[in-house]
């Protein structure tokens, strides 16, 4: 039988990471268009959903660009909206608590496209002169910023101390799934709010910074029978004329704008028994899940996982789940992979529906992986909220190191350790430019927000927690972890508010030093060790901390360091740690002689890279099969690292990759794939093309037809990505041929179709090879069949594969159906960017690109476009970066935040030129 999740994604590329991540997660005419995107012949993005500002007037105080002025904090909204997803637009009104500092005529709010048709302050009644009616202030709401930054006047001003500010409104559904937006599924129309990270303002005129917590009184009025589902459990429905009812739910906890959740339309409702009270929560928690009509029975697998995640978090923090129900919502589109809505939280369909008993292999691995991290989130985001974007980290971070750590408890040899340490030294990789940001830095701008949630947010946090976790031990940290969330619950949380709270439950400055040097921080520390043996048979460590620099790399060495827990093991039988917090260090070696042999970072919990003499690479590598399987693939991307430095030789390399394919856990097999297909693409050329497809086979052929015997998940999982490496990068005949078959029997092309010829976690790689191999008839069946299934999954999978047409008589077939409507927009922006991708048709899926920019735009989802530079990933020469630099001088003002993905994109096409000579010296040394 074919197991499918439906849908869902390989394990992501570092850019697929960069693209998905967000909201939780964890992702391009002969003539150039010379049209800038400010002037009135470029109006792709100048249509309906396009605010109408009204720029500040002359002497009038500028709107803040980034955080709202201190002074004015919303306590409480009351939220009464009409939704109907049949619609185009929604209505309604909202009244809003306030307390002001001080007395002013104006403050600043957001609201983003939203019709104000009426809006006044509220102030309490004066008790002293006995009037218990409330005063009625006029007030005049202006939208002055297309982020959506709102300056509302008050006529004659209003006093210090509590109002109330009423406002009716309208606002049209998105159309690009973000804010309050309606998509359409199998002739349904559905609702959903996409709030993370500044879209509530969309929906609603209020407060939209996480530190602006409040609480939220919500109905809405909905067509009759419908679902509605909102943050708090539902108390009351009532009859409404015109075939519709109100829906009235519980008062929320304080919470943020960005958690908000509303959704309406004819969801299935799968109701689970509730989830038993335990020693931390001490009453029963109700269970539900929602799906598109028809897909209830799907949402089976992910319920059935939920009541044990949860209650190990429950145990692992000494804390109950904080809210009064916990849903699960797989959404008919959505913008991110999932989103930690409190007590909604909300998936795109494809990564928890779950079509038969089980999912594929890896696919099940992303399905546990997304909801361990978003029930990690109702602690750390939702219940202890950052008040500002710069601490996205206190969120984002620990919902990703939790991750493993229940995982693991649930399944303890699932190899979840292994997963997160692969997460961290991806991101090394990001981490590795001198454009990186810091886990934590000062964000002034709305526009740059979105720029936060990257591998750094997300993975280097998890890198950084789990070496602080494992250095001091769980004993000592997870206490402290579970002092800070009681401290701050229903309430907000900084960078320094953590650090004072784990400093004091641990008594110890050096765990908070860590924190400091590496969230305050960018880049990698690289350790140089030089062993030091005298004729007296001790022996010495020196060890000198530095910033990585790959080579080409414009990093400047400006003397920074990090205070570094360090393990390291050698041939003398020992472990032992050190604290390293100089430039320059010293260590005696202990257990006596001069060591063979040393690994420098025990257990592979290190946020570090480390580099040592050639002898003691080999003779670290001669011990290869006796390191921990995380110690290997910490050794594993040192020496890429090295490498990519200039500081190793090409033969030690290759060994590293013959030693990691014959290793015995998948995820290190698997850890140099992502660089070799990075040499593959751009350091194999025609003369070197048979030696290195004869390496390819030499090294993963046999292991290949082992794995096809075997039947359990890992060895599924690995055969499926060595199959697809094999296919796409090695350009093996057998691997293509088996997944072309495997494809056309699937789609039934030319045949009748098996439904089970094809395992979900080969959708892509088979369905690529088809799209090259098997000629322009499968193509347009493909597209046929793309629209005869519901398979959100597969969707998705075809969009990527179509992208990688390598006949050029196919592009205008493939350009036509990326800016077609019957292309969803994330299926868009991956079909872009794989064509962009595709070696073989690079140079004109560019110029199509830049010959209709503002249309792919347009297409594609809102909260992606500021990666739009990312598209241009796979260029490596100077002509491909000018014209990169240029698409986006002319065209910036369409893709506003862009400015750190082009910088990145930038620098990441300079480093592979600059490593071109020694990429290609590698490629000659692989026989």
């Amino acid at each position: 039988m074919r197991h499918t999740l439906l849908p869902g994604l390989a394990l992501p590329s570092l850019l697929a990471g960069f693209l998905l991540l967000g909201g939780c997660d964890t992702a391009n005419k002969n003539t150039q268009d010379q049209t800038s995107a400010d002037e009135p012949g470029n109006s792709a993005l100048q249509d309906s959903t396009k605010a109408n500002l009204e720029p500040a007037a002359k002497g009038e105080e500028q709107p803040p660009a980034g955080k709202l002025p201190e002074g004015v904090r919303p306590k409480a909204y009351r939220l009464d909206l009409t939704l109907d997803p049949r619609q185009d637009r929604f209505h309604g009104q909202v009244e809003i608590d306030i307390d002001i500092d001080n007395p002013t005529d104006h403050i600043w709010m957001h609201g983003n496209n939203i019709d104000v048709t009426h809006i006044e302050a509220l102030l309490p009644g004066n008790t002293d002169k006995q009037k218990a009616e409330d005063k009625t202030v006029a007030a005049h709401y202006r939208q002055m910023l297309d982020s959506g930054v709102v300056r509302v006047d008050f006529a004659g001003g209003v006093p210090a101390g509590e109002l109330t500010l009423r406002i009716q409104y309208n606002a049209p559904f998105d159309k690009n799934l973000a804010g309050l937006f309606k998509v359409e599924e199998q002739g349904e129309a559905y609702a959903l709010a996409k709030s993370e990270s500044i879209q509530a303002r969309r929906f609603l005129p209020g407060f939209d910074e996480p530190g602006l917590k409040a609480t939220y009184d919500i109905s809405l009025t909905i067509p009759k029978g419908y679902v509605a589902i909102g943050n708090a459990p539902e108390v009351g429905r009532s009859d409404v004329k015109g075939g519709l009812e109100k829906v009235t739910f519980a008062q929320t906890r304080p919470m943020s704008t960005y958690l908000l959740s509303l959704a309406v339309g004819p969801f299935d409702v799968v109701e689970r028994p509730a989830i038993p009270a335990n020693k931390y929560r001490k009453q029963e928690l109700p269970l539900r899940g929602f799906a598109r009509k028809g897909r209830g029975d799907d949402l089976k697998y992910i319920l059935d996982v939920t009541p044990q995640m949860l209650r190990i978090f429950e145990e692992q923090l000494q804390r109950p789940y904080p809210f009064k129900k916990l849903d699960i919502v797989a959404a008919p589109q959505w913008p991110s992979g999932a989103t930690e809505l409190s007590a909604a939280i909300t998936y795109r369909e494809e990564r928890i529906l779950v079509e038969g008993e089980e999912p594929a292999p890896g696919l099940r691995l992303a399905l546990l992986g997304v909801h361990a991290h978003e029930i990690a989130h109702m602690w750390f985001g939702n219940l202890v909220t950052p008040p500002w974007w710069d601490d996205l980290w206190l969120k984002e971070g620990f919902a990703t190191w939790g991750t493993p750590l229940a995982l693991t408890i649930m399944e303890p040899d699932g190899g979840h350790d292994l997963n997160a340490a692969v997460s961290a030294i991806r991101a090394m990789k990001l981490d590795s430019l001198a454009s990186t940001r810091a886990i934590r830095e000062p964000i002034t701008d709305n526009n740059d927000i979105r720029n936060a949630y990257d591998a750094i947010t997300y993975s280097k946090s998890l890198g950084v927690i789990h070496m602080v976790d494992e250095y001091f031990g769980a004993d000592t940290f997870r206490p402290a972890l579970g002092r800070y969330i009681e401290t701050f619950a229903d309430g907000v949380a900084d960078s320094p508010d953590f650090y004072k709270v784990i400093g004091e439950e641990t008594n110890s400055p050096q765990l908070t030093d860590t924190f400091r040097t590496f969230v305050e921080q960018k880049g990698v520390p690289q350790l140089d060790l030089t062993i030091d043996c005298n004729t007296k048979g001790d022996a010495k460590i020196h060890v000198k901390q530095r910033r990585y620099k790959p080579l080409g790399s414009p990093i400047q060495d400006v003397g920074q360091q990090w205070s570094i827990p360090f393990c390291l093991r050698s041939s003398t039988g020992v472990s032992q740690c050190e604290f390293l917090t100089e430039r320059e260090q010293t260590i005696d070696v202990s257990g006596g002689g001069c060591p063979q042999w040393v690994m420098p970072n025990v257990d592979g919990s290190g946020y570090y890279r480390f580099n040592m003499e050639e002898k003691y690479w080999q003779a670290l590598l001669a011990q290869f099969d006796q390191l921990s399987p995380t110690e290997r693939l910490s050794l594993i991307d040192s020496a890429f690292a090295a490498f990519e430095a200039g500081n190793l030789k090409p033969a030690v390399l290759a060994d590293v990759i013959r030693r990691s394919a014959n290793a015995d856990k998948r995820q290190v097999v698997e850890a140099p794939l992502g660089n070799l297909s990075k040499y593959a693409t751009h350091y194999v050329d025609d003369g070197r093309a048979g030696s290195w497809q004869a390496f390819l086979s030499a090294l993963y052929s046999d292991k290949l037809a082992a794995l096809q015997q075997r039947s359990d998940a890992d060895s599924q999982l690995l055969y499926s990505r060595l199959i697809g490496f094999m296919a796409l990068e090695g350009k093996d005949e057998n691997a293509r041929k088996a997944l072309r078959e495997k494809a056309e029997q699937f789609t039934g092309f030319r045949q009748m179709r098996n439904a089970d010829a094809l395992d979900s976690d080969l959708y892509e790689a088979a369905l690529t090879v088809a799209v090259q191999d098997s000629g322009k008839e499968f193509l347009n069946h493909l597209i046929k069949v793309r629209g005869e299934l519901d398979d959100p999954l597969f969707e998705s999978a075809s969009a990527n594969a179509i992208g990688r047409v390598t006949d050029p008589a196919q592009l205008d077939i493939i350009h036509n159906l990326a800016l077609s409507d019957g292309l969803g927009t994330r299926e868009a922006f991956g079909l872009i960017q794989n064509a962009l991708a595709e070696p073989a048709l690079r140079d004109r899926n560019w110029q199509w690109l830049r010959d209709n920019f503002s249309s792919v735009v347009k297409k594609i989802p809102e909260q992606w476009r500021r990666d739009t530079p990312r598209f241009a990933a796979s260029f490596c020469d100077k002509n491909s970066l000018q014209q990169v630099q240029l698409l986006f001088t002319q065209q910036q003002k369409l893709v506003p935040g862009y400015e750190r993905a082009l910088a990145q994109t930038e620098e990441g096409i300079n480093l592979c030129m600059a490593l071109k000579e020694k990429g290609q010296a590698l490629v000659s040394e692989l026989k």
